[in-house]
C-alpha cells in the first residue's frame, strides 16, 4: 500500500500513514511543538545554561538531535517521557501513542521480534549512498511500511546514534522500543522517563 494517506498535527505537519495488518500507522517521526490544546511543549537545549535541566525535568519536554533543528524535518522530534504521558495529547486528534501491547500485536502480524526490525527499517545504508543507516542494517526490508529511522536518542550520557539505532516510546508505560542497525530484533527496553524518544502515532 504505497498511497500516503495523510494526517496532520496542531501544527499543520503532514504525516503519511501506512495501514500494516489491522492496524494503520504514521510512516513518520512526530514533529508536533504544542499539545493538542495548544500549549506549546516546553523547548530544551542540551547545552543550556542549567546543567541537567533535560534529566531533571519532570513535565514533558522535546529537543532536537545536537540541538540541530535541521535534524527534525527527517527524524522529527526527540520526545521524554512526560509529553507521552500528557494528558492534552501529543499525537494528532484520532491518534494516539501505541501502547507496548500494540507494538506488540505489529511484530506479531510481522512474524515475531526477532524479525520485526528488519521489516519495519528504512532500507539502505549512509555507506552505500542510499539510506540513513550506518552499515549494515541487518535484516532491512522495510516491507511493512514502517520506514523506522535511525534517529539516535538523548539520555543522562548526552546525545547517543544517530545513524545506527531508533527508540520509540509506547504510551502505557516508559518502555522504549528499540532498534538497531546490527540487528532485525525489534527490543522493548524499561527506561528512563528522562531519556529522549522518537514518537510514533497509531491510528485510534
Amino acid at each position: 500500500n504505497s498511497t500516503c494517506i495523510t494526517s496532520t498535527d496542531i501544527d499543520g505537519n503532514v504525516y503519511c500513514t501506512i495501514e500494516i495488518g489491522d492496524q494503520v500507522w504514521m510512516s513518520e517521526n512526530l514533529k508536533t511543538t504544542h499539545y493538542n490544546n495548544g500549549d506549546a511543549i516546553q523547548y530544551v537545549q542540551s547545552e543550556s545554561s542549567e546543567p541537567d535541566v533535560w534529566e531533571n525535568l519532570s513535565t514533558g519536554a522535546y529537543g532536537y538531535y545536537n540541538d540541530d533543528l535541521s535534524h527534525q524535518e527527517t527524524y522529527g522530534n526527540l520526545y521524554n517521557w512526560y509529553t507521552v504521558d500528557d494528558s492534552r495529547g501529543v499525537c494528532p486528534v484520532g491518534w494516539h501513542i501505541p501502547s507496548d501491547d500494540e507494538f506488540t500485536v505489529l511484530t506479531d502480524y510481522l512474524e515475531g521480534i526477532l524479525v520485526a526490525g528488519g521489516k519495519m527499517k528504512s532500507t539502505g545504508t549512509i555507506e552505500g549512498g542510499d539510506g540513513l543507516w550506518d552499515e549494515p542494517n541487518e535484516g532491512a526490508t522495510n516491507e511493512s511500511g514502517f520506514t523506522a529511522l535511525p534517529s539516535g536518542y538523548y539520555s543522562v550520557e548526552g546525545f547517543k546514534h544517530l545513524g545506527s539505532t531508533g527508540y520509540f516510546w509506547s504510551g502505557n508505560q516508559a518502555l522504549g522500543q528499540f532498534l538497531d542497525t546490527e540487528s532485525d530484533n525489534l527490543i522493548h527496553i524499561p527506561s528512563s522517563k528522562s531519556s529522549y524518544y522518537s514518537i510514533r502515532c497509531l491510528k485510534d
